[in-house]
């Protein structure tokens, strides 16, 4: 698999930052029109956009380098090649979402109903950039067939971008893909059908969603950021499930105490 989308000599351009360029962009797209309904002033919109997307790459860069410190602290030019892969989502989303409730706290904007917006964009987002990882020949799981592979109804393409030293890999990246474009059908029949969507509730869904399909994933990926012996993304992913839940359960519960009152 060619890294490389675009060779100019001294300047190389890799799918990899196409594919997280793309997904920020329809995101972002996403993000925009949504906000522009709820009347969320533009200004503070395109400042929170630019910089939590700095900070969110930032984050990630530096949850991945933890997490191999013991490399980098003897290659430190590496740590600037974030083109040859390395961004941990979960190290992008902890990162942002501090910058976005202090921002939001400072400009007066609720807090729930900004991150009910970015969820929709992001999880697109992630399905997209996802795929950056297919070029590059990281993110997937253990050694399996063709065969096997075939029978599950995967692309050839994919199925070839998988062989890797002679062997076929599950397609990880492709099933949290798969798992991420539906998710972001499912949040966007839910915003505009569901009459009785409460402040938190596409996060909830979001956090439980993506939070289920990691630690599923995380369980086949052979790269994975390790604590000791637990896979880090697994830890965070139980968070996020039990996080989503509890937003959903709140909201419920307190809405139903106010009724009743």
């Amino acid at each position: 698999m060619n890294k490389i989308a675009l060779d100019l000599g001294p300047i190389q351009i890799y799918w990899y930052s196409i594919c997280i360029f793309l997904g920020m962009l329809v995101a972002c797209i996403l993000i925009y029109k949504e906000a522009k309904k709820q009347k969320i002033e533009e200004n503070f919109l395109t400042n929170l956009t630019f910089y939590t997307i700095i900070i969110g790459i930032l984050g990630a860069r530096l949850y991945y380098v933890l997490f191999n410190l013991s490399y980098y602290l003897s290659n430190p030019i590496e740590i600037f090649k974030i083109w040859n892969g390395g961004l941990a989502i979960h190290g992008g989303i902890i990162a942002g979402l501090i910058f976005l409730v202090i921002y939001c706290k400072k400009n007066h904007v609720k807090i729930l109903k900004m991150l009910d917006i970015i969820v929709v964009g992001l999880i697109i987002a992630q399905a997209i950039g996802r795929w950056g990882n297919f070029f590059n020949g990281e993110a997937y799981g253990p050694v399996t067939t063709y065969n096997h592979l075939k029978s599950l109804l995967i692309p050839e393409f994919v199925i070839n971008g998988m062989n890797i030293l002679g062997e076929y890999h599950h397609p990880t990246f492709f099933y949290e893909s798969l798992w991420c474009m539906v998710g972001f059908i499912v949040m966007l029949l839910v915003r505009k059908f569901y009459k009785k969507i409460h402040p938190g509730d596409l996060t909830g869904l979001y956090l439980v969603w993506y939070g289920i399909i990691r630690f599923i994933i995380e369980g086949m990926r052979t790269d994975s950021l390790m604590l000791g012996p637990i896979k880090m993304a697994q830890i965070v992913s139980i968070v996020f499930i039990l996080s989503g839940i509890t937003l959903w359960l709140k909201n419920r519960i307190i809405k139903k105490k106010t009724d009743i009152m």
